[in-house]
């Protein structure tokens, strides 16, 4: 692969961990960042914290 295309490759990874890192969902009510995204009733994302038992949408 030549040099421009692997550094190209890195620097998307690198990107893509970087937003991954910063984009982390925190519990509204303890702060916790033990949090599981969910399926809601209504077929929309809701958001369950495993440490308090908080949910919210």
């Amino acid at each position: 692969m030549p040099a421009s295309i692997r550094e190209e490759v890195e620097h998307l990874l690198a990107a893509a961990l970087t937003l991954r890192t910063s984009t982390r969902i925190s519990c509204p009510s303890c702060g916790s960042g033990h949090v599981a995204q969910v399926l809601g009733d209504n077929g929309g994302v809701s958001y369950v914290c495993t440490a308090c038992g908080h949910s919210w949408s």
